[in-house]
């Protein structure tokens, strides 16, 4: 039996977390054209329930935000009632998991939203020659359209609304999700935010939109229930600019004010990195950052061990080897092997294969 602290209990937002290890947002496409969150998507969750808290995957705060085939959302009625038969599952399994709020911003494609094209900080598109996996096929990024005042304010109401949505769905609170590229991360990143009135040009500025969803956020939860996601390193979706550090310490810095409940980066480089510098680490963070502080990305039990023993961490969110090890914490716990990934090619299937079909080890 293991005695990794991994498995010492922590506290957030008033819950006692069985483990410090975390259920990271894995967009997976099973919720249909519909985005209402399926049965198959409740047999995921729950099978992952022995971690100490779950992060859903990226959901739709409105049908503007989608740019993701078949992703989920949490705008309408039937969406909220969908979740709550998740969260209903997984709390009955013993943890708790929250909601990741998610606008794609220009990382989308009109082929989304009747024609239109997707909104963004500033009328600058992905220039890294990737690709907009759209309803109707592969096809190239477009030119977003810059958001008006307007239009800012109407999306800062729209993660107030699916804010409230989430509690009404019974998570235990939401994530942020600024990271990766998408709308919030375009915002903070001086690349693809060229605006030069309120929402643009200093870093205090660029910062501006994150900290007003937030303060619109916290109409409906405590600050304590409240994690926003980093990517301070990431190329995703064509991000990344020469003043990062100076960035992402000062939105740490003032999302450490807020006093959110926890800081999700992704320290890790396995999702890409932007080489403008040196990467930044937890401890660049640790030290700006208060409350509960959580490492992502390329992390096995040995690295995550050491983080959380140097105190660099307070938790570890573990994505790919949770695929296709549904008891991941059980099988770290003991010492069980692991089930290597094999085949990609079911990520974003339909069904269950490849997502909800991964025996546990004692099934094995």
């Amino acid at each position: 039996m293991s005695d990794s602290p991994l498995f010492s209990k922590i506290t957030w937002a008033g819950n006692e977390l069985s483990n410090r290890m975390v259920l990271a947002p894995l967009t997976r496409g099973r919720a249909g054209s519909d985005r209402i969150p399926t049965d198959i998507m409740g047999d995921y969750y729950e099978q992952r329930a022995s971690g100490g808290l779950l992060i859903s995957e990226g959901t739709g705060i409105s049908p503007e935000g989608n740019g993701w085939v078949d992703a989920p959302g949490i705008y309408t009625k039937e969406m909220v009632e969908g979740w709550r038969k998740i969260t209903d599952r997984v709390h009955n399994a013993g943890s708790k998991i929250v909601l990741q709020l998610w606008h794609t911003g220009r990382a989308s494609h009109s082929d989304f939203h009747n024609g239109e094209l997707s909104l963004a900080p500033s009328a600058v598109g992905i220039s890294d020659g990737s690709s907009s996996h759209t309803p109707n096929g592969k096809k190239p990024f477009e030119t977003p359209r810059a958001m008006t005042i307007e239009d800012i304010k109407s999306t800062i109401e729209d993660y107030r609304t699916a804010a409230a949505n989430a509690k009404d769905a019974g998570f235990d609170g939401v994530e942020v999700h600024a990271a990766n590229g998408y709308l919030i991360n375009q915002f903070l990143d001086s690349r693809s935010n060229q605006r030069d009135d309120e929402y643009g040009g200093s870093i205090e500025n660029r910062y501006r939109f994150l900290a007003e969803v937030i303060q619109a956020i916290r109409t409906v939860w405590p600050a304590e229930n409240i994690g926003v996601r980093l990517s301070p390193n990431g190329v995703f979706n064509d991000m990344g600019a020469d003043d990062y550090k100076e960035t992402f310490i000062y939105v740490a810095t003032k999302l450490n004010e807020l006093n959110i409940g926890y800081l999700h980066v992704m320290d890790g480089l396995a999702f890409g990195f932007h080489e403008r510098g040196e990467p930044m680490t937890l401890k660049d963070f640790r030290h700006v950052f208060k409350n509960l502080l959580m490492g992502n990305c390329g992390y096995d039990k040995e690295t995550a061990e050491k983080r959380i023993s140097d105190g660099d961490a307070d938790l570890i969110a573990f994505g790919r080897p949770w695929i296709t090890n549904p008891d991941l914490p059980v099988r770290f716990k003991n010492d069980y092997p692991l089930t290597d990934f094999d085949d990609a090619s079911y990520w974003y299937s339909k069904g269950p294969e490849g997502y909800s079909d991964y025996p546990k080890y004692e099934e094995s």
